[in-house]
């Protein structure tokens, strides 16, 4: 069997009951059970959810995305070999110790298959709540151009490229286009401060001006829960990106839950410990890639000037990247997996047959 086999590329052909059209972002694919299948299911399994809630099957791929592309190697891969199973694997990890440490619940209900979690539906809040601790990347970009205010911040002078922030920083941004705010423009991901949240903060589904705190505050304790954990394995949590939302539990109670993935190389950057302290920056997340990329195509402008999108996604549609630089990411991404669960991620043979036998005999949901 070859590599190529053992990637879960295409997810939303499962012959999964669904009652909506099945939803496919870059990495995962949504199936939302029928409202029968979502009730027995409460009940069979009791999850602490409303009786009436919604509830989904979402299926993780080995698809890899980078500057808002899918790509695709050698050999017909189609992704990055274990790349799904090692960001299921992490964010379960990290989720796990969030509930342990007290801090709040999150989306997922059940964890069938590594490749497959069931989630209850959720509010969501309308921002990419992101974390940084060391300046780099696309504020790096903005403080060397002479930007000294960041996502309502003000940054003091003198830092360097990859220095440690002298405090950890919230820098929040749009998730999806929102329209009518005053001083938000109308596009995805655009950077925002606490006062366009506090000002407007209905528009960005929060509940009450309240819960801004306690967002923020879910934020900052995930973020130094994963930084102290990765820190015992020597390695660096630079920034991550976290998401929010609402649910409703079995008593009727509304709370705000964390959702979509957690502290994974896809949404988070991770440095290795002695290769910064030697210096010398090693990518322990997505960033790798991205930078190969970069590399790889003579004119790197394409991938970073968003007014060459056709170009940029005719490049990713039309090159099939060497073997081995998918490979070089499945390491990447299976390593720091590893170092994180202390298990390891195997690939299976045939993901997609797995998953369809364990939810048809113990879930009765195929067909």
């Amino acid at each position: 069997m070859s590599l190529a086999d053992k990637v879960l590329a295409v997810n939303n052909d499962l012959p999964i009951r669904t009652h909506a059209p099945i939803h496919s972002g870059k990495v995962r694919s949504v199936y939302w059970l029928t409202a029968d299948d979502s009730r027995r299911l409460i009940e069979e399994k009791g999850y602490d959810v409303a009786p009436d809630s919604a509830l989904a099957i979402m299926v993780i791929s080995d698809r890899i995305s980078a500057f808002d592309c899918i790509w695709h190697g050698e050999g017909g891969m189609k992704g990055v070999p274990g790349k799904g199973a090692a960001l299921n694997a992490i964010s379960n990890h990290w989720f796990s110790l969030f509930r342990e440490k007290g801090l709040a619940d999150s989306h997922i209900l059940d964890i069938p298959h590594p490749f497959v979690w069931i989630v209850q539906k959720a509010k969501p809040v309308m921002i990419e709540a992101i974390c940084r601790q060391y300046i780099t990347g696309s504020m790096w970009r903005s403080y060397s151009k002479g930007e000294r205010e960041f996502c309502g911040n003000i940054i003091i002078d003198g830092l360097q490229k990859d220095q440690k922030l002298p405090e950890l920083l919230i820098t929040p941004s749009t998730k999806g286009i929102l329209k009518n705010i005053p001083g938000v423009p109308e596009a995805d991901d655009v950077n925002i401060s606490r006062h366009n949240i506090e000002a407007n903060f209905k528009a960005f589904n929060f509940q009450n001006a309240g819960d801004i705190e306690r967002y923020e505050t879910l934020l900052k304790e995930g973020f130094a829960v994963i930084s102290d954990e990765l820190s015992k394995l020597d390695q660096v949590f630079v920034d991550t990106k976290f998401e929010f939302g609402y649910v409703t539990d079995k008593n009727g109670q509304e709370k705000l839950i964390y959702m979509d993935e957690v502290g994974t190389p896809d949404s988070s950057r991770i440095w290795d410990g002695p290769s910064y302290r030697n210096g010398e920056v090693i990518e322990k997340s997505k960033e790798a890639f991205r930078q190969q990329l970069l590399s790889y195509f003579p004119d790197s402008d394409v991938l970073l000037n968003k007014d060459r999108m056709d170009e940029r996604q005719a490049l990713a549609e039309n090159n099939a990247l060497p073997e081995e630089m998918l490979m070089q990411i499945s390491d990447t991404y299976r390593n720091i997996a590893e170092k994180i669960t202390g298990a390891s991620i195997t690939l299976p043979d045939n993901p997609k047959a797995e998953i369809v036998e364990i939810l048809r005999e113990k879930y009765d949901l195929i067909g």
